[in-house]
């Protein structure tokens, strides 16, 4: 993982950082791309708390033995959305 400085004149990210602060926060790209800003030490909590969640890890498990995908189309006709 790289470590980058946040310049004082990136104001956007300053109010996100400062917000992650009181709370991590899931910042989604335009594309739908999800990522965590959080502490470091906060975020490392977090970690642990999850992995004693024992239904979200059986959860996890259960979807990442899934093979099965389904094409955007798929799904509208699955939703009557076609």
């Amino acid at each position: 993982m790289k470590t980058i400085t946040v310049s004082t004149r990136a104001k956007t990210l300053n109010v996100l950082l400062k917000q992650a602060q009181r709370g991590g926060l899931i910042l989604r790209s335009p594309e739908g791309r999800e990522f965590v800003l959080a502490e470091i030490d906060d975020f490392n909590r977090e970690i642990e708390l999850t992995r004693k969640n024992k239904k979200l890890m059986k959860l996890l498990d259960e979807r990442g033995r899934q093979t099965k995908t389904y094409t955007a189309a798929e799904v509208r006709a699955k939703l009557g959305l076609s």
